[in-house]
């Protein structure tokens, strides 16, 4: 185990090493400024890269075999076939709808990135965006995707029909939601695919795929990372717009109530 930690940890050095230098690189040559608060830069640089390390091997240790094994228990033959006295059909994979989801909305609220993004997004607007608001709206987005993506693996319709519709209720909402929210929105459905979504939906899909009869891991099993990066664009619009809706409704009725007082 140790010398797999310290395998993982060069590794992770290796693919680090590269960002470390060209940032150094434009601070020393190009701006000529030297680097402020270097040791406390190169113990921050030693704690990403061990963060890092430890993390990989957490998700292969843990997080991705165990996706893989939720997904071939729930989509089991006996577990599916227990109880029934026909052939199964998509409405009897209910549990791993309910998985699917469970696992989109837990891994988008751990996601390190989002919450990056949460924090700036807060800071930037002087609140006016929530930190947990905008967390829950992306998970929700995440969730409702790898549900939708998991019914999609069952049933074997082809991905492009998802996305195409999906694509163009984000374009719709794009002409009628804060224009101030609409890039926020898009770098959403980014910063979900990464270090802690990634792996486990990504085992989800395959698990299912292989699994499921008559669905091919190529071209089944992938395709629930596409879906998990267009639905947060489609809720955190949706809730920008549901927001200001509310909004207009109280101020209409605060209008409304000084009319009737003064009256």
């Amino acid at each position: 185990m140790l010398k797999e930690v310290i395998f993982t940890f060069l590794l992770t050095l290796k693919d680090v090493l590269p960002i470390i230098v060209l940032l150094f690189f434009f601070q020393y040559v190009v701006l000529k400024t030297p680097v402020r608060n270097l040791k406390r830069t190169i113990f921050g640089f030693l704690y990403v890269i061990t963060g890092l390390a430890l993390f990989l091997i957490g998700l292969e240790k843990a997080l991705f075999p165990l996706g893989e094994v939720m997904a071939t228990q729930l989509t089991a033959p006996d577990f599916i076939s227990s109880g029934l006295d026909r052939i199964p059909d998509w409405t009897d994979y209910y549990w791993v709808y309910i998985f699917a989801a469970a696992i989109g909305l837990s891994t988008t609220i751990a996601e390190p990135s989002l919450i990056a993004v949460a924090i700036k997004a807060k800071e930037m607007s002087g609140g006016a965006i929530g930190t947990w608001g905008l967390r829950l709206a992306v998970a929700l987005g995440v969730s409702l995707s790898i549900a939708l993506g998991a019914f999609r693996i069952v049933t074997g319709t082809p991905l492009h029909y998802y996305m195409m519709t999906g694509y163009a209720v984000v374009i719709f909402q794009t002409f009628f939601a804060p224009k101030w929210l609409v890039p926020l929105a898009y770098d959403s459905g980014g910063v979900t695919t990464s270090t802690v979504t990634v792996p486990l939906v990504t085992a989800l899909g395959l698990g299912l795929a292989s699994t499921v009869p008559g669905r091919s891991v190529l071209i089944d099993g992938f395709g629930l990372i596409a879906l998990a990066s267009l639905f947060p664009m489609i809720t955190v619009m949706g809730y920008a717009q549901l927001s200001e809706l509310l909004q207009k409704m109280r101020n209409k009725k605060s209008e409304k109530e000084g009319n009737e007082n003064g009256l």
